[in-house]
C-alpha cells in the first residue's frame, strides 16, 4: 500500500519504519524540518532500539521518505495514518490542536485528490473524539462525507518506548475501529506482515481501549508499590512476594475478575481487604489505592440500586441472593445489601435463589442473613416463574446460568435490570437495562 504517516515522533516513526519494512511505500510527514532531514538521511529522529536500522533499510529500499508537505503526501498515497501527539493540558484535558491541524490539512488535500483515500487515526484520543471532533473537520474541508467518500478508522497503538519495534512486530492484537460499521479490510492489509489476531470493533471502543489499557497498567504499578510498602513495614520482602504472586496465572495474572458486573462480596474479599487496611493504619502506612477499592465497591452497589429505582417500578423481583452462583454463602453479598435497601425504601420484594434455603443455613452464614434480612423467609419464592408473576422489575443480582434467558420471559410492562451481564446479548431495549453495558 501507499501510506502517508503524519507525525514522526515515537509512534509515527516506528509505524512508518515498520510499514516500510513490511513492504509498504511510506511517506512520513512532519512540520519539524530536523525530523524530516533525519529520516531522509536514513536515521531515526528518536532514540529507540532497532529503529535506526529500520529507517536506514527503508531509505535504501526506496520505500521510506519524509516531507513537510502534507498535501503532496496525501495526493501520492492511498491512506493517511495520523500519529501526532495529544499532550495534556494544565487541567488534565487533551490538547487536540495537532491532530485537528492534521485533519484540516488532510481534508483540504482530499478536496482535490482521488476519492476513497482512507484516514486512520492512531493518535490517542478519548471516546467520541474521532466522530464528534475530527470527522466534522475532515468533512468540512474535503467537501466529502466520512464513511462513504472518506473511510475513517481508529487504530490504537500499544507501543512502549524502549521496546516499540518489538511491540509493533508482535502485538497481542491489532484493533481496528470502524466508522458506521464499514469494512476495515484496508487497515487490516497494513498489518499483513504482523502475526497477530485482528479485532474489529466500533470507533469509540477502539478509542477507549488505549485508555483502559494504560489506566490498568498504572493501577498495577500503584498496587505493586503499595503492597511492597506494606510488606516492608512487616518484615516481608515485597519484591519476592510479588514474584510469587505473579506465578499464579489462573487468578492473579489472568482474565479472572476482569468482567464488568455487580459489586464484589462474600466472606473473603471484603473482610481481607479491611484487615489489610487496618494493619496499614496500625503501621502508619497510607494505601490510597487499596483504600479506594472499598469506596469504589460501595458506589458500584449504589449504582445498581439507582438503576432499579430509575425504572419507577415498586414491585421488584430479585434473582440471586448469594454473592455468586453455585454457593449458599450470603455473607456480605451485594444482593442482600440491595434487597435490604429496597425493602427499607418501601419496595415489595420477591426473591429466588435455588442455592439458598434460609432454614438450612448454619453458623455465621445464617447469622449474617438473619441480621440483614430478618424476614427473609417471607420474601423467598420457589421458582423464577413465581418471581416473574408478581414483579414489575426483575433484578438479576448474581450470574447463575439459569437467569440467562430471563429477558425473553418477561411480558410487556416488565423491565429486566441485569447487574451481572448474564442476560446480555449485545442489545438493549426498553425492557432491558444493564449496569455496565
Amino acid at each position: 500500500m501507499r501510506v502517508s504517516v503524519f507525525g514522526l515522533g515515537y509512534v509515527g516513526c516506528v509505524s512508518a519504519a515498520c510499514l516500510a519494512r513490511d513492504g509498504h511505500s511510506v511517506i512520513g510527514v512532519d512540520v519539524n524540518p530536523l525530523k524530516v532531514a533525519c529520516v531522509n538521511a536514513g536515521r531515526s529522529p528518536v532514540i529507540e532500539p532497532d529503529l535506526d536500522g529500520l529507517v536506514a533499510d527503508g531509505r535504501r529500499a526506496g520505500r521510506l521518505e519524509a516531507t513537510d508537505n502534507g498535501p503532496s503526501a496525501v495526493a501520492r498515497t492511498d491512506l493517511s495514518l495520523i500519529c501526532v501527539g495529544t499532550p495534556s493540558m494544565h487541567n488534565g484535558s487533551l490538547d487536540h490542536r495537532h491532530v485537528e491541524t492534521v485533519c484540516r490539512e488532510i481534508g483540504t488535500a482530499l478536496a482535490h485528490a482521488p476519492r476513497n483515500h482512507a484516514v486512520v487515526v492512531r493518535s490517542t484520543v478519548l471516546p467520541g473524539t474521532t466522530e464528534e471532533r475530527l470527522v466534522p473537520i475532515i468533512e468540512r474541508h474535503s467537501g466529502r462525507r466520512a464513511g462513504t467518500d472518506v473511510p475513517v478508522y481508529m487504530n490504537p497503538e500499544f507501543l512502549r518506548e524502549g521496546t516499540a519495534v518489538a511491540d509493533y512486530s508482535g502485538p497481542s492484537y491489532v484493533v481496528i475501529g470502524e466508522l458506521d460499521g464499514n469494512g476495515g479490510d484496508r487497515v487490516e492489509q497494513l498489518y499483513a506482515g504482523v502475526d497477530a489476531p485482528v479485532i474489529r470493533t466500533d470507533v469509540r471502543a477502539a478509542e477507549m481501549l488505549k485508555y483502559v489499557s494504560n489506566a490498568y497498567h498504572a493501577l498495577k504499578v500503584a498496587f505493586a508499590n503499595e503492597v511492597g510498602t506494606l510488606c516492608k513495614e512487616q518484615g516481608v520482602d515485597g519484591a519476592e512476594l510479588m514474584e510469587i504472586f505473579c506465578r499464579d496465572r489462573t487468578l492473579n495474572l489472568s482474565a479472572a475478575y476482569l468482567r464488568p458486573g455487580f459489586a464484589f462480596g462474600g466472606s473473603c474479599l471484603p473482610k481481607d481487604l479491611r484487615a489489610l487496611l487496618h494493619r496499614a493504619r496500625q503501621r502508619d502506612v497510607d494505601l490510597p489505592v487499596l483504600a479506594a477499592v472499598v469506596e469504589s465497591n460501595r458506589r458500584h452497589l449504589a449504582r445498581g440500586i439507582e438503576l432499579v429505582e430509575r425504572t419507577g417500578r415498586r414491585r421488584a423481583g430479585v434473582l440471586g441472593l448469594s454473592f455468586k452462583p453455585g454457593t449458599d454463602d450470603v455473607r456480605e453479598s451485594p444482593s442482600v445489601a440491595l434487597i435490604e435497601t429496597l425493602v427499607g425504601r418501601g419496595y415489595a420484594v420477591a426473591i429466588y435463589d435455588r442455592d439458598v434455603e434460609p432454614q438450612r443455613l448454619i453458623g455465621a452464614n445464617k447469622a449474617s442473613l438473619e441480621r440483614e434480612l430478618p424476614h427473609i423467609a417471607a420474601l423467598m419464592r420457589p421458582s423464577i416463574d413465581d418471581v416473574l408473576a408478581e414483579s414489575e422489575v426483575i433484578v438479576i443480582a448474581n450470574g447463575s446460568p439459569e437467569f440467562s434467558d430471563v429477558r425473553h420471559r418477561v411480558h410487556n410492562g416488565q423491565t429486566v435490570v441485569d447487574l451481572t451481564g448474564i442476560a446480555r446479548n449485545g442489545r438493549t431495549d426498553g425492557r432491558y437495562a444493564g449496569l455496565c453495558w
